[in-house]
């Protein structure tokens, strides 16, 4: 069959999307005079605003009669359950690194599940073209990281290309890169040598496993995947079963859809071997087997890595409740999360004693992050908790989520971020200059010890720090870690916010509201500069009299207050306050608004 699979893999930013892009425009998917959005694989608009793949997208390109499905996949890891996943569906991995930065954690991580199932990746050493490109001490890097995660001599003898995705070229050798008539020829020829034709027999019975889940408004469920064996037809009887072969639902096909260039195409008949989407039926999910009726047999799922951190999702009970969206009800709360854990198989969803509040565990800050910001976008009004860790009890001790820290700063400000992760009981392992005076850190730290130390951390290296994360393992409990040293100022009235108010509280600390903002009681409207909480009122204006004209005393000037986005503001709350999300406003709150309640349950957390 004249067909390859391959998945490309890289660490956030290094260029996949991009390449891709590329790839099609050279295959001839877009014609030379059509308009196409850069990224045309990053669809979504969250992904087109922060730069980054989310969801793992699929395409297919033609090269001289043979046709390659390529599957582009998020780089980072709080969505590694779609990268391991992607894995199981091709036949070979391009693994593209930055020719600055070289390999990161992230790097690390999915090779390390790639050479673990026995794909031969091929190397791009990527953005060749840059200033501080280090080609050569890159490429030995890459080596390095091959040999550490137990390659096999086979996967050792990686082919290396040399290219920039952004221009649109590869090349064998880097001194070829000076050639004016350079395209991605010799990516699409290595693809072809490299990649072995899908090992399938299409005269079995029809066996495949469902890889990524997505709801379509006409088609219903769209479960797509590699046929294993065997061949499909719409109409055809089949059936869903769970990994440990207990049945789930049978049903028919509807509707075969494949991938063509960025086009969904429907199919009269597909045979093993090539990556389709199928419709109709209604209860199977992500890692069940679609099979043939008289298949017994499931296929083998890969186990996704547990969730490390959790939420709670409330309904918005602030007195601005209702105003700005239009789904604040707790079952359309649920119905949404089960929606959501149907195709994402890296989050769970458990309901709470409160039946108006879910536990939302998934793989870290970013991941759920993203998913509060889309039902913000959907209409959504939420009260969020600030995130914790979920421990676990293993032989009696508690254990705790520890990720591997890797930070590339400017040595001036090493020993400062030295301190800092110190302070959040960061182990430091390995410490190497990594050229242009720059200092390569790595370190073992706690999950609950980087919440909200991101912003931070920029703040400390002006901008220039980049850190990188990725979960390492479960480690015994490292002991408490001191959390926000400052206390807040809360509103004590309802009303709107006024600049003369502000004006006069400022120098207690930044505000995080402008003049003319709705606040309510217990409605946190900015930082105290000491340690304790303090009750403001924000309300009452300058008082006008015969003696006192509105334009005689001195002019009132404000401080910026601080910009806090909604992963700053999940990052900066206490235990005791909450993040209430709109689809129009974020503001932080306390748990308890009368201030009363908020005393009485302080004494009784403290007894």
């Amino acid at each position: 069959m004249k067909l390859r699979n391959i998945a490309i893999i890289a660490h956030v930013d290094h260029g996949k999307t991009t390449l891709v892009d590329a790839l099609l425009r050279q295959s001839g998917v877009f014609r030379d005079n059509q308009q196409v959005a850069e990224c045309a694989m990053d669809s979504n608009d969250l992904e087109r605003e922060r730069g980054i793949t989310i969801l793992a997208k699929c395409t297919s390109i033609m090269h001289n009669d043979m046709r390659i499905n390529i599957v582009d996949t998020p780089g980072h890891a709080d969505f590694g359950g779609e990268v391991e996943r992607i894995l199981s569906m091709v036949d070979g991995v391009v693994l593209l690194v930055d020719a600055a930065e070289g390999p990161l954690p992230q790097t690390k991580f999915v090779v390390s599940k790639a050479l673990a199932i026995g794909l031969k990746p091929m190397v791009i050493i990527n953005k060749v073209d840059r200033p501080d490109a280090r080609v050569n001490e890159v490429h030995h890097e890459v080596f390095d990281l091959f040999a550490v995660l137990d390659a096999t001599d086979e996967q050792l003898d990686f082919p290396t290309l040399f290219a920039s995705g952004r221009q649109g070229w590869a090349v064998e050798k880097l001194e070829d890169a000076t050639k004016e008539d350079k395209d991605l020829t010799p990516l699409f020829d290595l693809i072809l040598k490299h990649v072995p034709a899908p090992a399938v027999d299409p005269e079995v019975s029809f066996t495949m496993l469902a890889t990524l889940l997505e709801a379509n408004p006409y088609l219903g469920r769209l479960l797509t995947g590699r046929i294993q064996s065997g061949r499909i037809k719409p109409n055809m009887a089949i059936k869903a079963m769970r990994h440990d072969g207990t049945l789930v639902e049978t049903g028919r096909i509807t509707k075969i859809l494949a991938f063509r260039g960025l086009e969904r195409v429907a199919l009269e008949e597909a045979e093993a071997g090539d990556i389709v989407s199928i419709a109709g039926l209604s209860k199977a999910t992500v890692a069940d087997t679609l099979a043939d009726p008289l298949v017994t047999e499931a296929l083998h799922a890969r186990p996704i890595d547990p969730p490390t951190i959790a939420m709670t999702f409330s309904v918005n009970d602030s007195p601005l409740a209702g105003t700005e969206g239009d789904k604040v009800t707790s079952r359309m709360i649920r119905d949404r999360l089960m929606r959501e854990i149907e195709g994402n198989v890296a989050i769970r969803v458990n309901e709470t004693e409160q039946k108006d509040s879910f536990e939302v565990a998934g793989r870290g800050e970013l991941q759920l992050g993203i998913l509060i910001e889309t039902m913000r976008r959907e209409g959504f009004e939420l009260t969020i908790s600030r995130p914790r860790v979920l421990y676990q009890e293993i032989d009696g001790q508690k254990m705790e989520p520890i990720e591997e820290v890797q930070i590339d700063v400017d040595e001036q400000f090493s020993g400062n971020v030295v301190s800092k992760m110190s302070e959040r009981k960061a182990e430091l392992t390995d410490m190497r200059p990594s050229g242009g005076g720059k200092v390569r850190l790595t370190f073992l730290a706690p999950a609950r010890g980087l919440i909200g130390y991101h912003g931070e951390f920029l703040s400390d290296t002006r901008g220039t720090g980049m850190m990188n994360r990725l979960f390492h393992s479960y480690m015994p409990y490292k002991g408490p870690i001191q959390s926000r040293r400052t206390g807040v100022m809360i509103s004590n009235a309802k009303g709107e916010a006024v600049a003369y108010a502000m004006w006069k509280l400022q120098d207690r600390g930044p505000m995080i509201i402008v003049p003319g903002v709705k606040v309510y009681e217990g409605m946190i409207i900015g930082e105290n500069s000491k340690d304790n909480d303090l009750d403001v009122n924000v309300l009452t204006g300058k008082q006008l009299t015969n003696m006192r004209a509105s334009g005689k005393d001195e002019a009132i000037r404000l401080t910026p207050p601080l910009q806090l986005t909604l992963e700053k503001a999940i990052a900066y709350i206490n235990d005791d306050e909450l993040v209430e999300v709109t689809p129009k406003t974020i503001r932080l709150r306390k748990r308890y608004l009368d201030p009363n309640t908020r005393k009485r349950m302080a004494k009784k957390s403290d007894d």
